[in-house]
């Protein structure tokens, strides 16, 4: 038996939850049936999401913890950054989902199917979607699933930033809670480049975060070895607890991912909503469930762009994938450099794609000018 419905939300992560709790609030939608869908019940702690903001955004109730303060460390750089007018902010999954969940109980419009996803179709002027054998119709599915690795043409590549994160407790109080650590470049980096970030909550529990651009994953012992050996050597050599853990793999590609296939709507990273050259995905799925939200109100169509950039962002992040992927200059010199030579805030707002031309041409020409150049005129086909 077809069930019908206005919007089905195909995907209960930080994409689809962003979306819906957003254009329930506005009021304008009490008049819509909506299905939200996924294939967990988004109840545990599964991930950890970072980004830098200025003043309060929608999730400041779910925000864990904030830093005015990051270091960043070379092989022959160390520097604290003071980011004022940002801060870097942590929210846990944990608590992302129970604050949308809270929202989302409000609204007796909204229901919940657990389930696997089968098959999607876009037909005429609806979409169609498959759980657990039953069907489901909308007149706009919203789809956060990336569900295939995409097929690359000549100059696109494809990274896997993916990492391995322990929340460790220490004996004594080696942690700076108001000092968090964005990169830290002191580790070998012959796997692809190689960081590991440090966020403090107390002077005695921090998330200690290993990561790693590489086209492959490591075996997962590998990733233990590496966090063992950078807390003994950094941190403490006392014997720490493992409090929490937590492991993920994010798709750092040029590929330009379709924003849309009939009424079925991409979003989040499956929409291109991640930063292809750092991966950084939380305020760009913002950007564009706001974007999308205005069209409805306005049009009733979820008219829609790729939020991660205008053309020449994307063409400075598909620069950086060229160099990375063909081993060009590392990835640890690369940004350290950036930091060592610009102030922090600049550089996140680089990263956010909301700086001024001048502004861009102030931070690369700081890089190594021959080799950006030729790779920056291989990715003009591309854009």
């Amino acid at each position: 038996m077809l069930k019908k419905f206005d919007y089905i939300f195909a995907g209960a992560g930080c994409a689809g939850m962003s979306l819906l709790t957003r254009l329930l609030q506005t009021g304008k939608f009490s008049d819509k049936k909506i299905l939200l869908t996924d294939k967990d019940l988004k109840t545990g702690n599964d991930r950890t999401w970072c980004f830098w903001e200025k003043g309060n955004g929608y999730f400041e109730p779910a925000v864990y913890k904030t830093w005015a303060h990051l270091w960043i460390h070379g092989m022959d750089y160390t520097h604290l950054h003071a980011i004022h007018p940002y801060r870097y902010k942590m929210v846990r999954g944990f608590d992302f989902y129970r604050y949308c969940r809270q929202i989302i109980s409000q609204y007796p419009n909204v229901s919940f199917q657990q389930g696997q996803i089968d098959q999607m179709n876009s037909e005429n002027d609806h979409a169609v979607v498959q759980i657990n054998g039953e069907t489901y119709e909308a007149e706009y599915v919203f789809n956060s699933i990336l569900f295939n690795k995409p097929q690359l043409k000549k100059y696109q590549y494809y990274l896997l930033q993916h990492f391995r994160g322990w929340e460790i407790g220490t004996p004594d109080a080696v942690f700076d809670p108001a000092q968090a650590t964005l990169m830290d470049f002191r580790i070998d980096q012959h796997r692809g480049t190689s960081f590991v970030y440090i966020m403090p909550f107390s002077p005695t529990r921090a998330l200690v975060e290993f990561t790693v651009f590489s086209e492959k994953l490591l075996h997962p012992a590998e990733y233990g070895d590496v966090l063992n050996n950078y807390i003994h050597r950094f941190i403490t050599k006392k014997t720490c607890s493992i409090i929490h853990h937590e492991t993920g793999v994010i798709p750092m590609t040029n590929f330009n991912f379709p924003v849309s296939t009939g009424n079925i709507i991409n979003i989040g990273t499956a929409g291109g909503q991640t930063k292809p050259s750092s991966g950084y995905t939380f305020q760009f799925i913002q950007k564009q469930a706001q974007h999308l939200i205005n069209a409805l109100i306005q049009t009733g169509k979820p008219l829609i762009t790729n939020s991660v950039g205008k053309k020449r962002f994307r063409w400075y992040d598909a620069t950086l994938l060229n160099i990375l992927c063909n081993n060009k200059l590392p990835g640890a010199f690369i940004f350290t450099e950036l930091f060592k030579r610009n102030e922090a805030r600049e550089i996140m707002q680089f990263l956010d794609n909301e700086t001024s031309l001048l502004q861009e041409l102030k931070i690369i020409r700081r890089l190594p000018t021959g080799i950006f150049l030729k790779a920056s005129l291989q990715q003009l086909s591309t854009q």
